[in-house]
């Protein structure tokens, strides 16, 4: 049985804070970047492929494929600790300790064990087999450590869905499902989007702020330094730079 309810307030109090720090993240990475991190970082014969010509939208894509990738990660992170909180309001849920294993809690005599990812889709067999593992080095350490008599591996996923809940050796629940099964509240899902929103409009105004910025002394940077005598962009330097062995002129470049 629940220990109490999760109300709209405990949620805000939560949430926005959390919301606030996330963009102020955002704002950091940004302030940080340089030409040479994503030129570094991202797949040139893949934009070469798209056929673009010119320094901008190439900026463009290669620096909103980046930023993507990292504000998956941090968001991931606090999806991660937002259900944790949760549960542990709700149920006494706890951050555990076993390797690979982000919850435990108990719940109408069963016990717990959660691997939380943000979405359905996050893992090659290698990483479903790794946290398969996981499950069951947490179960035999319970089961020597305790007399618990039931005890459940949940693969949690934030959002998303899937039509196959029990894979055998555990249960994967996604988006309402999960929300659901961590809090007793059918809605949660929907619940936390309020809250999500509500301090999001001013961090992310100074965020974009810094992006239209930074796409422009990008650009400056890509045009003065990776283009050809008649503006077009050098495609063998930017491919040179990302991936040559040896190249003497890296240092005079970034």
């Amino acid at each position: 049985m629940p220990i109490t309810e999760i109300t709209e307030r405990k949620l805000a109090e939560y949430i926005e804070p959390k919301i606030r720090e996330f963009h102020q993240a955002r704002a950091k990475r940004l302030s940080q970047l340089t030409l040479q991190d994503i030129l570094l970082r991202k797949n040139p014969y893949l934009y070469r492929a798209k056929d673009i010509q010119t320094a901008e939208p190439f900026v463009r894509n290669i620096l909103d494929a980046y930023l993507s990738s990292q504000e998956e990660g941090m968001f991931g992170g606090f999806l991660e600790g937002l259900a944790i909180y949760v549960c542990r309001e709700v149920y006494g849920g706890r951050k555990s300790a076993a390797a690979g294993i982000d919850l435990e809690f108990e719940k109408d005599d069963t016990y717990y064990i959660v691997a939380i990812k943000s979405g359905p889709n996050w893992g090659n067999s290698q990483q479903i087999a790794r946290m398969r593992d996981n499950f069951n080095k947490a179960k035999k350490t319970l089961r020597t450590n305790t007399q618990r008599r039931s005890i459940e591996a949940v693969n949690g996923c934030c959002y998303g869905r899937t039509l196959r809940a029990d894979r055998g050796d555990y249960i994967k629940l996604c988006g309402q499902a999960f929300w659901h099964f961590i809090s007793g509240i059918e809605t949660l899902y929907v619940d936390i989007i309020e809250p999500l929103g509500r301090e999001a409009r001013e961090p992310n105004h100074q965020v974009q702020e810094l992006y239209a910025g930074l796409v422009n002394k990008l650009t400056r940077e890509l045009l003065e330094k990776f283009c050809e005598a008649n503006g077009q962009l050098d495609w063998q330097k930017i491919v040179e730079y990302n991936s040559a062995r040896n190249l003497p002129f890296l240092n005079r470049h970034l």
